[in-house]
């Protein structure tokens, strides 16, 4: 009887899809013995913290025995803090998880920050009674005690992942620099622990079949090669229409409307501050140099249909001027300008396109019509981006900034499909994350 690879040979029934499911979660699994699983643990990270950046600023302001027996206000501010910094250790490892790459501290500052900053917003607005110093040094307690336990932990807990050579992505995943991936010469995985073993299921034997079904009978994982690379590199590789089955990549009708109104809510609730930063923004544009404040440009939206864009304007007025990129050092940014981009400012005015639907606050950014055109004839399915509304912000554009060649904009496009292939609430919240880390560090500004 002919013997084929399936899911259903190395995986009884839906756990495969389970797994594959998961694979943007994917975590170090090598670590089995006792001490490793008691030292390595969440548990045990998770009550450490909580000793070192709660416990022990609150006995610093108050004393031991108030923490025995605190009254009303003390047991409000050790509750509210004790959330804080539990949502922030907790949200820290997931988002590190779900983010590709794995451990990534690049979530942990803007993660901590805001979690923060919303506690004490909630608590003030609620009228609790909580120390203001205390919420400050239990949420800079928290940033240091993650920053301390990434960086201890990150070389220890890398992804270590045997790679079985031939296929397609195998060559990529051993080049990924923040994994340990190991070529697997023969197939015998020796004295090693690995946290999974990779491999084409498209293109192996029936021998690799039974090696990788004795790898997943001793509890190491086994996945395949282009659900390991797009869960490591955040991108979606489509060569031919069939790949990915790309009718079938459609966002959540439920999703989108779930999106629309948070999109709104979150521009009418920051309105009065936006407003604010714009009307001091437009001020200062207008005495730097003559021209309008906002200019406006046709971009092109969700189902190829095209629309108006607003934005600060960020370089000299030429309204003739032919449609280009701009580069880091372009000689027609201003001074205001360069800081507005740095820090995204310019981008405030589409808040205006979110409300009239064309735009959302996360999505693919959206192109000139031009380059749309161009790009739709040398690179296959461009045009797929589309599918969704443009974004403010976006996957492709927290992961590597802008762009202005062809092989860019292909790298992209792999990570705007990621995104469509994968949206959700949880995505859009690492985007939003990174997002604040980006206008903190200036990356990709043009």
């Amino acid at each position: 009887m002919d013997f084929t690879f399936s899911s259903s040979h190395i995986f009884p029934n839906n756990l495969h899809h389970t797994i594959c499911s998961g694979m943007k979660s994917l975590t170090p699994r090598r670590f089995k013995r006792l001490h490793e699983q008691i030292l390595l643990s969440n548990t045990f990270s998770v009550l450490l913290g909580w000793c070192l950046t709660v416990a022990f600023p609150y006995v610093l302001f108050w004393s031991w025995a108030a923490l025995k027996n605190p009254n009303a206000g003390q047991r409000t501010a050790l509750i509210i803090t004790s959330i804080a910094y539990l949502i922030s250790h907790v949200g820290s490892i997931r988002l590190r998880a779900i983010y590709p790459g794995g451990k990534s501290a690049h979530c942990i500052v803007p993660q901590v920050l805001l979690t923060y900053a919303a506690c004490a917003l909630i608590t003030f607005t609620l009228h609790f009674t909580v120390s203001r110093y205390l919420l400050f040094a239990s949420s800079m307690a928290t940033l240091i005690w993650l920053l301390i336990e990434y960086t201890i932990t990150y070389r220890y807990m890398k992804l270590k992942i045997a790679v079985l050579p031939g296929g397609r992505y195998t060559d990529e995943i051993l080049n990924i620099p923040f994994i340990d991936a190991r070529p697997l010469k023969e197939l015998n995985l020796g004295s090693y622990r690995y946290d999974g073993v990779v491999a084409d299921f498209s293109k192996i034997d029936e021998a690799t079949q039974r090696f990788l079904t004795a790898c997943a009978l001793n509890r190491t994982p086994v996945y395949d090669s282009k659900q390991i690379f797009e869960s490591l590199t955040g991108r979606v590789k489509i060569h031919r229409i069939s790949e990915n089955n790309m009718g079938a990549l459609l966002p959540s009708p439920a999703y989108e409307h779930l999106k629309t109104i948070i999109d709104v809510l979150i521009v009418l609730v920051t309105a009065p501050i936006v407003l604010l930063i714009g009307l001091i923004t437009a001020t200062l544009i207008r005495l730097e140099s003559p021209g309008p404040a906002i200019y406006t440009q046709t971009r092109i939206g969700r189902g190829n249909q095209p629309f108006t864009i607003y934005k600060f304007r960020s370089m000299r007025f030429d309204r003739d001027a032919p449609e280009q990129f701009a580069g880091e050092a372009d000689p027609r940014i201003t001074r205001v300008g360069k800081v507005i981009r740095k820090l995204r400012i310019d981008e405030l005015p589409q808040f205006i396109n979110v409300l009239k639907g064309e735009m959302s606050l996360i999505g693919p950014r959206p192109e000139q019509p031009s380059f749309v055109a161009e790009y739709d004839k040398k690179i296959p399915f461009y045009s797929y981006r589309h599918i969704v509304k443009p974004g403010i912000s976006g996957w492709a554009q927290v992961l590597h900034g802008y762009t202005a060649t062809t092989d860019e904009t292909q790298v992209k496009i792999e990570h705007d499909f990621y995104y469509i292939k994968n949206c959700s609430l949880a995505l859009d919240l690492i985007i939003a994350i990174l997002t604040v880390r980006i206008m903190l560090t200036g990356f990709g500004a043009r």
